[in-house]
């Protein structure tokens, strides 16, 4: 078996040695010769055009995705060319559009924020004094780890981005915690999930997750259970599907956002999991039994490794870590250091949280 990834990032990068232990090739469509999943990059092209990409597929049995970026008429094309395309372009539209996202939900009947599609400052104005006069809005495309996000109070907030289109507002959520709940289906309607977690963000990115979510009532997380089956289901979900949560202080769990590939909140599971996320998506998208999802470890914790030494000397930082904390377990996705990008990501397991936490901030503080 062949699985094609399209895109050359840190994802398909952690995908590859999963394939190498399930005895599963697999190739990777990537942006660069220098991209984080170089070492099975086999072609590197333009993931929006779509000769290239039909090119790629030619010589895989399935096509996923590093990331949710390709258009919609490429992954039609590829459809059309008989091409298994997993998750396909009609659930992959609702990780591309956040419009197209809330609507959807909004049938299903899922709990959501708030939220209208503005069209011009009046509509914004409009929801703005309907929702506290404080709204979140986001670029219905493209935007990821802050980007395409603001936080405004004036309808004219946003006129830079209203000139391109209708934008989604949404309330602002005053939320206890962020939370994840990541969920893998197979075409053939299996799902497993992974224990529900806590993500901490800082300036739109992920920094720091705790898997289980500490402190969690058990309403909580069959909800959020519940909410997750039910889109992986309703969507046709197949792959890896993370949906990130917001718990509020009256108990109440609204989704935020969906991703349709393994995703940050999920790479405890590398060392906190029987089956790692990366593990489970090729089972997905190649419809092979699904791995169990159970912890190793009574906790797990992750940090993000962001940004880099100063200097850009990753090497020197790596001998240091493994001395001082040799319980951590270190991710590096082969990225050159700058300012707020992800590099990696150490985690650590423990039958303790606070020492799990610990060991795994004292490594990933080694690279700042």
């Amino acid at each position: 078996m062949r699985v094609g990834v399209i895109g050359g990032g840190q994802l398909a990068r952690m995908m590859v040695p999963a394939a190498v232990e399930l005895g599963i090739d697999i190739a990777v469509l990537g942006e660069s010769e220098g991209a984080s999943a170089r070492i099975a990059v086999t072609t590197v092209g333009d993931h929006t055009d779509a000769a290239t990409v039909l090119a790629f597929a030619r010589d895989v049995d399935v096509i996923t995705f590093d990331h949710e970026h390709v258009p919609q008429p490429v992954l039609r094309a590829l459809v059309d060319a008989g091409v298994a395309v997993r998750p396909g372009p009609d659930a992959l539209l609702h990780a591309q559009d956040k419009l197209v996202l809330r609507r959807r939900l909004q049938q299903l009947g899922v709990p959501q924020p708030e939220w209208a599609e503005v069209a011009d400052t009046g509509e914004l104005a409009a929801f703005l004094e309907r929702t506290g006069g404080r709204v979140v809005v986001k670029t219905p495309r493209g935007g990821y780890d802050g980007h395409g996000v603001r936080v405004v109070s004036d309808a004219h907030g946003v006129d830079d981005w209203l000139a391109a289109g209708p934008l989604l507002a949404e309330e602002l959520v005053d939320f206890r915690r962020e939370l994840a709940q990541l969920v893998a289906r197979r075409p053939s309607g299996d799902i497993a999930m992974w224990p529900l977690v806590e993500t901490v963000q800082g300036g739109g990115v992920c920094r720091e997750v705790f898997a289980p979510a500490p402190h969690s009532t058990a309403r909580v997380e069959r909800v959020a259970r519940e909410i997750a089956h039910t889109i992986a289901a309703a969507l046709g979900v197949t792959g890896v599907l993370a949906v990130e949560l917001f718990e509020t202080d009256d108990d109440r769990v609204l989704v935020n956002e969906l991703a349709m590939r393994p995703h940050n909140s999920g790479h405890w599971t590398i060392d906190g999991a029987v089956t790692s996320q990366f593990e489970q998506h090729l089972r997905a998208v190649l419809d092979l039994p699904l791995g169990s999802t159970r912890t190793v470890a009574p906790w797990s914790a992750m940090v993000n490794v962001l940004g880099g030494p100063a200097d850009g000397d990753l090497d020197a930082r790596v001998p240091q870590l493994m001395a001082d904390q040799p319980a951590a377990k270190l991710h590096l996705y082969g990225k050159a250091t700058r300012p707020g990008r992800k590099i990696g990501h150490v985690t650590a397991t423990s039958d303790d949280l606070d020492d799990a936490v610990f060991i795994a901030r004292a490594g990933a503080a080694f690279f700042r």
